[in-house]
């Protein structure tokens, strides 16, 4: 395999990798936009964009994202809307990580489930915190990438020799 091969299955899982991101980042944004027409907070479709927006940056997206439609919860006439965007982002941010993200890796990139759910944890126990959290999912797109071809590699090569020996 040369050097072409490789760029191009790296290029190829990364793709694929921003193209997961991106449906995961919509999904956010559509729960936020209906969580928070529910409970009422003023410019839902504003707080949504941006929540979708900042999904790319991890860890910290979702966070800041909530601090705005938290403080228009507060400062309304019924300081429980502020709880209720609270338990929002909490639900949100669950249902995130434990499904949406490891389901689009898995439909997108090609990334199986229990990869995209545990490897994250996994490597941030082997290098500092933060590249562990920057680097795991576009890193695992590109490892499952490779560990494919390579398995399509070995079957098409078994099959030839299957068809020469019969």
């Amino acid at each position: 395999m040369n050097w072409r091969d490789h760029a191009r299955t790296t290029g190829t899982a990364l793709k694929n990798w921003f193209v997961a991101q991106c449906y995961d980042s919509a999904a956010v944004a559509l729960l936020w936009l209906v969580g928070l027409m529910i409970i009422g907070i003023p410019w839902a479709l504003l707080w949504a964009f941006l929540a979708g927006l900042l999904q790319f940056v991890p860890n910290f997206g979702g966070p800041i994202a909530v601090i705005i439609p938290a403080i228009l919860g507060a400062l309304s006439s019924d300081h429980m809307r502020f709880f209720y965007v609270l338990i929002l982002f909490a639900a949100i941010m669950l249902l995130d990580g434990l499904f949406l993200q490891p389901y689009f890796m898995k439909r997108t990139a090609k990334v199986p489930f229990w990869a995209a759910l545990f490897t994250p944890i996994l490597i941030a126990l082997l290098v500092p915190f933060w590249w562990a959290i920057l680097l795991a999912p576009p890193l695992l797109a590109v490892v499952f990438a490779f560990r494919r071809k390579r398995d399509s590699a070995v079957f098409t090569t078994k099959d030839a020799n299957e068809h020469e020996g019969g």
